[in-house]
């Protein structure tokens, strides 16, 4: 790990302190006006701005410079605390005191303590539980540049294969053992006994050449299996002559001289994965009448087109290395005895789309064993989980006939879940967190307490330590959701430090520029989600229907508002009703514009019109909001809104009927980790508006391909949409244009085929690392294990 260069603004901070003390305590005092012990970014920002306004000599002051730089500040009578990132996960931690202007640094555990101090009235603990990973991550291989940050893979095939070079010329075994390890079910693959060395190896593959060389390029592997098998190679090498060939030239290229292109290629060829376990146990997960359940909506979607991309490139894969082998994806997720009309109470129900993929489904069961029988919400589900594992891993194994080769985790339980499968199985972990609750709700770690009846962020937070830190490796969507933007943190950056006061603060929790982190970004459904001009492959016989749910009148208990302008563009938006998915935050905005009531209708699909439908308290509260909103604004006339639940197809031709009538997307969440509806609505053509907050910000480029919008500042968010309208009205090449970018930007960037591709690459590549050095992180698992022990699993008991 390189040693980083001090922040050069902090002597300039002290020397301004020093020298200019009226206009320093002006800022601070100002600052202690405000009466919060805690302010964020925002607040810091909108103060500096006031101030600025008064004085514009403090705009380019060095205080000034480093209250931009300050993600937060914590402040009392004497004090005031401020954590600078000078760039993605670096940290400076400074105080300054109010009467004299000293400035000193301080450790982020001095700062951390400081909080607690805030929080709990003076009640913090000196002698608190500190959880530091640092010392672990000390010899492993880590990235330097923010730059390199979710590109691990790439790194990791940079730095080791010259490591591998080196250690070949050694003579050493391990490339020669790892080719060796694959088998499926008692049948050898790759290579056999009679090659026990790499000098063997090496003169194996240039004699099989020879012959291979003479073949005729498609001649099948079935008439070259004797020969090969006789030089010490197994099947796997390839379908064909031309395909063993390329397979066999590009390992000699890396027994010649490794390169990181080289060696990807070759283990991109490597038959080492058969089976998957994905797991998602929160929710409501099936294929029919779930989505817009409590807890079910995106992750759902994801994975059942993640199954579909994973099991044909599996398959393609196995048939282009000659191995008739049909491949197995299992979903694990929970048995719903009271599934109210859904198929969550079957234990097995086939993927539609697919070969051989299934849906597993494992019960519940509370501490006298017995089986759950109704939903639970997600922030409950921790007492659950480990008999859940336990379960699941029986029943797995006798669906696959054997261990998986991947183990596939999702959210925070599904990550957790997957960490204790894998630990019992010896099986590579990959983690997709989705989103990471601690980012969405302001301060909830430090005021885990207040939030702890309802959300028991305590245990989350702590899975979610133990779940990244125990992954092989991770896949996020965006780069923003591991390492934020200039101006923010990340999802994941914001575990290096963070403190529950009482509980444990954390020192040092997440690495970010670990190699275990990749950027693999989803696509939509093709077959579902295509462009509105493509009319032989378009729904016509949903048209009347979709009319109908557009335009059409009540519908008892499902929806509210009948459209009466019928020739206004359609503003659409389609998300759970959350408070994060901020949908009764665009009804508002839209109520309070009238400017855009003029231009254009709203339609609204997510939730339950009907409170009494509706299990989860969070959604209940946004719709009693909802409906407060359309009888103080009066917008029964110009708000269509449907507590419906769309099939997939009849979804997607509900977004090319609104581009047909010239309408838009709008995603307003307070925050998106990616943002599938986005992409789905892309892909059909829809110019979309979305929330500059989490993944949207960097699927759309702005103004190009969509707009970016700031769901904080409403009036200035339905300006952008109403003047893109007003264009819209003018020339009509304006949509054109967005919707025409919108169509290249997911077809450059975001397909479940490149999805598919690289997923299969990445779980190969650390597969072979974890074999051939140290990734095992063997001291990190066991740290892990007594934090599970000792601290997550009281923290699951405690929850009624």
């Amino acid at each position: 790990m390189q040693a980083e260069v001090p922040n050069a603004r902090i002597p300039a901070l002290a020397a301004f302190l020093a020298e200019n003390r009226s206009k320093a305590h002006r800022v601070m005092h100002h600052l202690i006006g405000l009466q919060r012990p805690f302010l964020l970014q925002s607040d810091l920002q909108d103060a500096l701005e006031q101030l600025c306004r008064d004085d514009d000599q403090i705009a380019d002051s060095a205080l000034a410079r480093a209250l931009l730089q300050a993600q937060e500040a914590a402040i009392n009578a004497s004090w005031v605390y401020l954590a600078l990132r000078r760039r993605v996960a670096k940290w400076d931690y400074l105080r300054i005191h109010l009467e004299t202007m000293d400035l000193n640094e301080v450790t982020v555990s001095e700062f951390l303590r400081f909080k607690e101090h805030l929080a709990t009235g003076g009640n913090d603990d000196p002698f608190g539980l500190e959880i530091d990973l640092r010392p672990f991550y000390r010899e492993q291989q880590t990235l330097s540049e923010e730059g390199s940050i979710g590109r691990g893979v790439e790194f990791l095939n940079r730095r080791l294969s010259s490591r591998l070079f080196d250690e070949l010329g050694k003579g050493d075994q391990r490339l020669l053992g790892f080719l060796r390890m694959h088998s499926y079910r008692g049948h050898q693959l790759m290579l056999n006994d009679a090659i026990s060395s790499v000098a063997e190896l090496r003169n194996a593959l240039r004699q099989a050449m020879i012959p291979l060389r003479r073949r005729p390029s498609h001649t099948p592997y079935a008439e070259l299996s004797a020969e090969l098998r006789g030089f010490g190679f197994e099947a796997g090498w390839g379908h064909d002559a031309v395909r063993i060939r390329e397979t066999m030239g590009l390992l000699l290229d890396i027994l010649e001289a490794p390169s990181p292109q080289s060696l990807e290629s070759f283990l991109s060829r490597v038959p080492m994965i058969f089976s998957i376990a994905i797991v998602s146990p929160h929710g409501w997960f099936g294929q029919s009448n779930v989505l817009g359940r409590p807890d079910t909506g995106g992750q759902v979607v994801y994975i059942l087109d993640q199954v579909r991309a994973l099991e044909r490139e599996m398959h393609q894969r196995l048939a282009e290395q000659g191995i008739d082998i049909e491949p197995r994806v299992v979903v694990l997720t929970r048995l719903i005895p009271e599934s109210e009309g859904t198929m969550c109470n079957e234990r097995i129900e086939p993927i539609a789309g697919t070969r051989n993929a299934v849906i597993l489904r494992v019960p519940f069961r509370n501490a006298a064993g017995e089986v759950l029988p109704h939903w639970v919400s997600r922030f409950r589900i921790w007492p659950y989980l480990e008999a859940f594992a336990l379960d699941a891993e029986r029943e797995l194994l006798a669906e696959l006939g054997g261990r998986p080769d991947l183990i596939i985790g999702n959210y925070s339980d599904g990550n957790l879940v997957a960490s204790l499968l894998s630990q019992r199985l010896g099986v590579s972990q990959c983690n997709i967190a989705h989103a990471l609750e601690k980012t969405k709700y302001l301060l909830s770690d430090l005021y885990w307490r207040d939030n702890e009846e309802r959300y028991h962020f305590s245990a989350q937070f702590t899975a979610d330590l133990i779940a990244i830190n125990s992954a092989d490796f991770v896949i996020t969507s965006t780069y923003q959701e591991i390492a934020g933007t200039d101006d923010s943190v990340g999802q994941y950056e914001s575990y290096t430090s963070f403190t529950m006061p009482g509980l444990y603060r954390v020192v040092s929790g997440v690495d970010v520029y670990d190699p275990k982190f990749n950027i693999v970004s989803p696509g939509a459904d093709e077959d579902i989600y295509f462009p509105y001009t493509d009319a032989e492959r378009r729904l016509i016989h949903l048209q009347d229907e979709i009319a109908d749910l557009i335009y059409g009148g009540p519908r008892e208990g499902e929806s509210r508002g009948v459209l009466t302008e019928r020739e206004r563009p359609l503003l659409f938006t389609m998300a759970r009703l959350d408070r994060i998915k901020n949908i009764t935050g665009l009804v508002d905005w839209f109520g309070n514009s009238p400017e855009l009531r003029e231009q254009a209708n709203l339609v609204v699909v997510g939730g339950h019109v009907d409170p009494g439908r509706s299990g989860d308290d969070e959604e209940r509260e946004q719709i009693e909001a909802m409906h407060h909103l359309f009888d103080h604004h009066g917008l029964d006339g110009q708000v269509r809104w449907l507590g419906i639940h769309l099939e997939k197809p009849l979804a997607g031709e509900l977004y090319r009927s609104i581009a047909d009538r010239r309408g838009l997307f709008v995603q307003p969440a307070l925050f998106e980790a990616f943002g599938l509806t986005v992409i789905e609505a892309m892909s059909c053509g829809l110019p979309v508006f979305a929330t500059r907050y989490g993944g949207p910000l960097e699927i759309i480029e702005d103004g190009v391909s969509g707009f970016h919008l700031d769901p904080n500042h409403g009036a200035a968010a339905t300006a952008l949409i109403a003047d893109f309208l007003r264009r819209c009205a003018e020339d009509s090449d304006q949509w054109l244009a967005l919707s025409a970018g919108a169509l290249a930007r997911v077809e450059e960037r975001y397909t479940w085929r490149r999805y598919a591709e690289r997923m299969m690459t990445l779980s190969r590549v650390y597969g072979f690392w974890k074999y051939v050095s140290d990734l095992e992180r063997t001291e990190t698992a066991r740290y892990l294990e007594m934090f599970y022990g000792l601290q997550y699993r009281p923290l699951a008991r405690s929850i009624a």
